[in-house]
C-alpha cells in the first residue's frame, strides 16, 4: 500500500510563485508517517516548496487542513478524487468545520489522529473508508513514536527541529482556535520522550511548537533542568506572565532559550479583558507589560510579539499606539494581524450573531478575499481603515529604518553575535514575506494568478462583501 501526505501552501505569491521563503519542516506530517504502519510506503509532498505529482500512482492521500490553506486543499482533494484516489483530511479546520471539509474528502478526521489513524490505514487497506473519525482532542504525541524525518532532508527546509513538549492552552480567549479545538484542555509528554527526539534529530537548534510552552510550570521546569546538559539552542511560544516566575526564567535562560513567541494581542486593557485574555490581566498596575518585558531583556530573550488588532475597543490611533509600544520595547520581530474569526469560536459565533461577518461568513473560500484583509465589520472603524491601518503597521515595522533602529538593544540583540545573526536574517526574511503575502489570493488552480495582486490596494478588499 502506498501513502502520500500533503503539506499545502495558503496560495499564490504575486507573479504565480507558490514557493515559500523560510518553510519550516511540518512536524505534523512527520507524526502521521510515523503512525502509519511500517509495511506502508509513504511519500510526502510540500506544496510550499515542490511542485505535487498527481498523477504518481498511490492508494490513498492524507492532507492536513487549516483555514488559510482550505481553498487550496480543496483544488488539491478535488485533483486526486478526479483520479479516484481517496483523500482524507485532518487538523484544525477538519474538527472546526467538519460538514464543510466531509464535501471535499472521502473521510474526515476530527480531533488528534494518534488514536484514529491506524483505523483509517486499515479502511482504506480493505476499501471500507468511514466518512467520520472522531479522535480524541488533547491527545499527546504517542509514547514511543518519532517523527520520520527521514522526509525531510531534500526539502530544503530551514535547519530548525520541531519538537513539541505539550499540546493546548486552558485559557478562554474569545478568538483562539486553539482554546476550541482542545477544549481547553492541556497535555504533556514524558520529558524522557521529548530529549530522545531530540537527540535522535540531532540538531542544536529547535522550535518547541508548543501552543503555550509554561502553562505545566512544573513540568516544563524539570524538562528544561533536562536540556541544560545538551547545550541546545531552543524557541518556542509562550504567555506573557512566564517573566514573573524568576526560578523559570532563569532555567530558560541556562537551557539555551533564545527567546519566544508572545501573545500581547493589545495594549488596550478593556480590549484584553474583553476577548479572556486572563495571562496578560494578572497584576495591580498596568505599566506591568513593561516590567515583563525588561525582565525578558535582561535574560536576553529576544521577544517575537504577536499582536491581534480590531477588537471592539479598538480605532486607528490604538493600532498606532500598539506600533509605537512593539518599537519602543525594539522587538525582534512582531506579527501584526488583523483579528480574525475562525469557525467555531466564540468570536466567529458572536459575530455572525452580530451580522458582522464579510464575505458571506466563509471568507477563507470567498473569491473577492485576500490574505490579510479585514473579514468583519470593526465596531470603531471600516474595514477598509482596519485593514490599511495594519497594512501600514507592517509596512513601517519590517523597513530598513525600523530594523536598524530595533537593532540596537544591547541585553537581546546585541548581547552575542549569533542572536544578531538571527536578528538580521529573519527580520530580512519577515520583511520580503510580509511585502509578497499582503494581499495574497488563497487557492490558485483557476482564476487569477495573483499576477495583478501586487497593484491591488488592500483598502479596497472588503467594501464589496455584505454581512453574513
Amino acid at each position: 500500500m502506498k501513502v502520500t501526505l500533503i503539506r499545502p501552501n495558503m496560495g499564490r505569491l504575486p507573479g504565480g510563485r507558490f514557493h515559500e521563503r523560510g518553510a519550516m519542516e511540518p512536524l505534523e506530517v512527520g507524526v502521521v508517517a510515523a503512525l502509519t504502519p511500517a509495511d506502508v510506503d509513504v511519500r510526502l509532498y510540500d506544496d510550499r516548496v515542490e511542485p505535487i505529482h498527481y498523477d504518481e500512482p498511490t492508494d490513498l492521500v492524507g492532507i492536513t487542513i487549516e483555514v488559510y490553506t482550505a481553498k487550496r486543499v480543496y483544488e488539491i482533494a478535488a485533483q486526486y478524487r478526479r483520479r479516484g484516489v481517496p483523500v482524507v483530511l485532518g487538523g484544525f479546520h477538519a474538527t472546526l468545520a467538519p460538514e464543510e471539509c466531509k464535501a471535499h474528502a472521502d473521510a474526515v478526521v476530527i480531533g488528534d489522529a494518534e488514536s484514529v489513524w491506524a483505523d483509517v490505514i486499515e479502511d482504506a487497506r480493505a476499501g471500507r473508508l468511514k466518512a467520520l473519525y472522531r479522535g480524541g482532542p488533547g491527545v499527546p504525541q504517542a509514547v514511543g513514536v518519532m517523527p520520520r524525518r527521514d522526509l525531510f532532508p531534500t526539502k530544503g527546509y530551514l535547519p530548525v527541529t520541531l519538537v513539541q513538549f505539550s499540546r493546548g492552552c486552558p485559557y478562554p480567549c474569545e478568538f483562539c482556535a486553539i482554546s476550541t479545538y482542545f477544549e481547553r484542555r492541556h497535555v504533556s509528554r514524558p520529558i524522557t520522550e521529548v530529549i530522545a527526539e531530540i537527540e535522535r534529530a540531532g540538531r542544536r537548534t529547535v522550535f518547541f511548537v508548543d501552543d503555550n510552552l509554561i502553562v505545566n510550570r512544573r513540568a516544563l521546569k524539570s524538562l528544561l533542568r533536562a536540556l541544560i546538559p545538551l547545550r541546545l539552542r531552543w524557541i518556542s511560544q509562550a504567555s506573557i506572565d512566564m517573566a514573573d516566575d524568576p526560578e523559570l526564567m532563569d532555567l530558560m535562560e541556562a537551557s539555551g532559550c533564545l527567546g519566544t513567541v508572545t501573545g500581547f494581542e493589545s495594549v488596550d486593557p478593556a480590549a484584553l479583558m474583553a476577548m479572556g485574555k486572563t495571562p496578560n490581566l494578572r497584576g495591580d498596575r498596568w505599566d506591568r507589560y513593561q516590567r515583563q518585558v525588561e525582565v525578558l531583556r535582561s535574560h536576553h530573550l529576544q521577544t517575537w510579539a504577536a499582536f491581534t488588532l480590531g477588537h471592539d475597543h479598538e480605532d486607528e490611533r490604538s493600532i498606532r499606539d500598539t506600533l509605537a509600544f512593539a518599537s519602543s520595547n525594539r522587538f525582534a520581530f512582531a506579527a501584526f494581524n488583523i483579528l480574525t474569526p475562525y469557525p467555531g469560536t466564540p468570536l466567529y459565533d458572536r459575530l455572525a450573531a452580530e451580522r458582522r461577518l464579510l464575505f458571506d461568513g466563509r471568507w477563507w473560500l470567498h473569491p473577492d478575499y485576500r490574505f490579510n484583509d479585514a473579514t468583519f465589520r470593526p465596531m470603531r472603524m471600516t474595514p477598509d481603515a482596519l485593514t490599511q491601518a495594519v497594512s501600514d503597521c507592517r509596512r513601517q515595522w519590517t523597513s530598513a529604518a525600523s530594523i536598524f533602529w530595533r537593532m540596537w538593544d544591547f541585553k537581546t540583540h546585541l548581547s552575542s553575535p549569533l542572536r544578531l545573526a538571527l536578528y538580521l536574517r529573519f527580520n530580512s526574511v519577515f520583511r520580503r514575506d510580509a511585502r509578497d503575502k499582503q494581499g495574497m489570493l488563497l487557492g490558485t488552480e483557476n482564476g487569477a494568478t495573483g499576477d495583478d495582486l501586487s497593484a491591488r490596494s488592500p483598502a479596497t478588499s472588503s467594501s464589496a462583501p455584505q454581512a453574513a
